[in-house]
């Protein structure tokens, strides 16, 4: 599922360089996966691919984010965070409200891309998590990158299973069910990065403000 925090908010753990490159090999494959799942789910009428590209393109704002501005000032991370968290709640609205078009207009989708699809995605996602396995162990910001990863491996598996839900009943309502959750999902991941970040301006903004001088008053 989409993360919800940065990868990595303190400059140290961006200083090591296998850390780093773990990190560009992450975005690069996430990067990939959002465009390939997204053009595919549109034209294999997919909604639970659509709402699995989210995913892909929730970690791969995350990673870029992690090596573009974590080593600036809060400010500058917080409205980075804005930006990625509006995209993301933005892209999961889109995604529910197709997939509630689907209900009463779409047809079925294809089992069989969904299916191959989702399983390249479920490599892909596997390979990032064994990739960041060894990084587990280190700070809160490392084993989030990981635990992030691993969970999404999860929702690939719900992807196939969706697939072979449609293939099996020769019905929409599995690819439905799916993208509905994974939206919403990527909705509520979106607004509460959000919510996090106005909250990080504002104590950025709390900070910055000058002390209040006492009003003078003349005495009588």
């Amino acid at each position: 599922m989409a993360c919800t925090s940065c990868a990595s908010d303190k400059a140290g753990t961006l200083n090591d360089p296998k850390w780093r490159r773990a990190l560009w090999i992450a975005l690069a494959i996430n990067g990939g996966m959002f465009a390939i799942e997204i053009i595919a789910g549109i034209t294999g009428g997919s909604k639970a691919l659509q709402a699995d590209a989210l995913d892909f393109f929730g970690d791969a704002a995350n990673y870029a984010i992690s090596l573009g501005v974590a080593g600036m000032a809060l400010v500058w991370r917080a409205r980075a965070a804005m930006l990625k968290g509006a995209t993301l709640a933005g892209l999961g609205i889109y995604v529910l409200a197709s997939t509630l078009w689907a209900v009463w207009h779409g047809g079925v989708p294809e089992a069989h891309l969904m299916g191959v699809i989702g399983l390249a995605a479920l490599v892909a996602n596997t390979g990032v998590a064994l990739m960041l396995y060894r990084f587990r162990t280190g700070d809160a910001n490392m084993r989030s990158v990981w635990i992030c990863s691993r969970n999404d491996a999860i929702g690939n598996i719900a992807v196939v299973l969706a697939a072979a839900g449609v293939f099996g009943t020769g019905t929409a309502w599995p690819d439905l069910i799916v993208a509905g959750i994974m939206a919403a999902l990527g909705l509520w991941g979106g607004f509460q990065i959000i919510s996090q970040a106005r909250a990080e301006l504002r104590a950025v903004g709390q900070k910055s403000e000058p002390l209040s001088t006492m009003p003078l008053h003349l005495n009588r």
